[in-house]
């Protein structure tokens, strides 16, 4: 979670996020643009790459 949010907070971006026990679940939508953009998919393309890097870590 932090790699993400220092990751979002550097892109202005602030995604919804719950983190309960083991389980992240993260939202990622821009409300002003009514759906998804490039920077959410940057941000999504960021967080599958911290998720694998960890798992193999």
């Amino acid at each position: 979670m932090t790699m993400v949010a220092l990751k979002a907070e550097t892109r202005d971006h602030h995604p919804e996020w719950s983190n309960v026990y083991s389980r992240i679940e993260i939202l990622l939508t821009t409300h002003d643009a009514g759906g998804l953009t490039d920077l959410d998919m940057a941000l999504a393309q960021f967080i599958d790459a911290a998720a694998q890097t960890l798992q193999a870590g």
